[in-house]
């Protein structure tokens, strides 16, 4: 879809974009504050930013309950979200084009006027503990928190996430939203038909109410290699693992295409190097590998699901195509190949504003970045396989690797495993 981008900065010191995309009948909205789990006042109350998003549809000045507020919100058939992370609690809404002002100032009175209360944050309590242990069962949640820290990045794994809930009282909530949820500390990003409308939007969003505040910084943390981390399940029926090799730094749009491109070599489709190659000899139904940038670091990350006789020859396959990958062993018609693989999924991506919203959002609230979306065709094109090949090397070399796994082995068996992702 085509669009305009603009950066607007408020006078009371939020800001944000405004993507105009005409003709749209979609107005998506995001609006993103650094409140997450890494600014909880202590540990003792980590997941009080989880259940502060869980009461951000409750009650509030207009409305007593949740329950009379989604009623409201609804009835057009609008639909918002919140989601938390270590850094952002993010609120999210999408409604027909028709309803925007409204559905706007509903999210103003959520954001800005809640009436926290003793009897909603007890039921989202036992809400957030039901939906965390429900996680517990699910192994790619239960482990990657605990690859993360295997490097050094200062959260808590699932089961001490469980513990803080009782510990969380209606004082915290209230003081984790009066510090966090500040103009200064807010960042936004409305997409959708804005044309003859901005100067609207910029009015209603100055007449938030929010208190001034300050811009949270992301904390700096040190990473560090560890050893493998086995996770016992004895009904484990086979092994679902996670491995991150990490790079002290953020990495640049192009970087991240770059490394996308390899991914799609090693595990994109049923030819690729690793995941093909193990899914026709049988090794394995499932396996993949991703890249993240983050402020301070980025993250090569793989997982996938092996039974257990399979494991030992699926790692040796990894082992011996990453070597070639890191060994410059890539065919240009494969390269070639990915690249265009690269800008398929690039036309395929900008079909809705929510797209459009979350493509922006993913660079601009973590480091305030903004990648034209019409600059990515010649961007991927531009992708050069030496430089991919040199950032692979980055991140085999920089020192900083975690692993994890779920299964009922024995602990030697999952370090041997892990043996062979030293590079």
């Amino acid at each position: 879809m085509k669009h305009s981008v603009e950066e607007i900065k408020l006078k009371n010191g939020a800001r944000g974009l405004l993507i105009d995309i005409p003709g749209a009948s979609v107005m998506s909205t995001r609006v993103q504050f650094r409140a997450g789990m890494l600014y909880a006042k202590s540990k003792d109350v980590y997941e009080i930013p989880h259940v502060v998003e869980h009461l951000a549809f409750g009650a509030n000045a207009k409305f007593k309950d949740e329950q009379a507020f989604e009623a409201e919100f609804t009835k057009n058939g609008a639909y918002h979200n919140a989601w938390t992370s270590d850094i952002s609690v993010c609120y999210e809404t999408e409604c027909a084009d028709f309803e925007w002002e409204r559905i706007m100032d509903l999210q103003k009175v959520s954001i800005c006027e809640p009436r926290f209360n003793e009897e909603e944050l007890k039921s989202e309590k036992a809400n957030v503990r039901s939906e965390l242990t429900g996680y517990m069962n699910d192994y790619y949640r239960l482990l990657w928190p605990r690859v993360q820290q295997a490097v050094g990045e200062d959260i808590l794994d699932l089961s001490e996430r469980i513990k803080t809930l009782p510990n969380i009282e209606l004082k915290d909530i209230r003081e984790h939203y009066r510090r966090t949820h500040t103009a200064k500390n807010m960042m936004f990003i409305i997409a959708g038909r804005l044309r003859g409308r901005k100067r609207k939007i910029v009015r209603m969003l100055e007449d938030w109410d929010l208190k001034e505040g300050r811009e949270f910084e992301i904390p700096l943390t040190d990473l560090h290699s560890s050893e493998a981390v086995s996770i016992r399940r004895k009904d484990a029926s086979n092994i679902t693992f996670g491995f991150s090799l990490v790079t002290p730094r953020h990495l640049e749009t192009k970087e991240v295409f770059a490394m996308n491109c390899l991914n799609q070599i090693l595990n994109g489709t049923t030819n690729s190097r690793i995941f093909g190659t193990a899914r026709k000899r049988g090794l394995v139904y499932g396996m993949g590998s991703s890249v993240a940038s983050n402020a301070h670091n980025s993250y090569w990350d793989f997982d996938g699901e092996v039974n257990m006789e399979n494991a030992e020859e699926l790692f040796a396959l990894i082992q011996t195509e990453l070597m070639r990958a890191l060994n410059g062993e890539i065919l240009d018609m494969d390269f070639l190949a990915a690249k265009s693989y690269a800008l398929g999924r690039f036309q395929m991506g900008a079909q809705m504003p929510s797209q459009i919203a979350d493509y922006y959002a993913e660079g601009y609230f973590t480091n305030g970045t903004i990648e034209r979306y019409d600059n990515m065709p010649d961007l991927i094109k531009s992708i050069d396989k030496f430089d991919m090949i040199e950032l692979a090397r980055e991140f085999a070399g920089s020192g900083i690797k975690g692993f994890a796994a779920v299964s009922s082995a024995e602990k030697a068996f999952i370090s041997q495993l892990e043996t062979r992702l030293n590079f």
